[in-house]
């Protein structure tokens, strides 16, 4: 999980907090026996996840990863790049 950055974005983190918030105020309303509350925090922990959403939209998400095939053709491309210049300075 170090190697990556899963989560590690401002969206995730807002995300989170504002779904814990959620958890919590429904999670009060239950002990008290109070539906409307409960649904309170239903409405809260959705709109966590299409704030996180609208977030990442609109560029505080971590950006998608690239698939094993992309990154290994990236490497060869910078590889040959790197031999090129190797060459030309000598």
């Amino acid at each position: 999980m170090a190697g990556n950055n899963h989560g590690h974005s401002l969206a995730a983190w807002t995300g989170v907090i504002i779904a814990v918030i959620g958890f919590t105020v429904a999670g009060m309303f239950t002990v008290m026996a109070e539906p409307l509350g409960v649904l309170a925090g239903g409405v809260v922990i959705v709109l966590s996840g299409l704030i996180g959403l609208a977030m990442r939209a609109a560029g505080m998400g971590v950006p998608r990863a690239q698939t094993h095939g992309q990154a290994q053709a990236e490497s060869q491309t910078q590889a040959q790049g790197q031999a090129q210049a190797a060459q030309a300075q000598a």
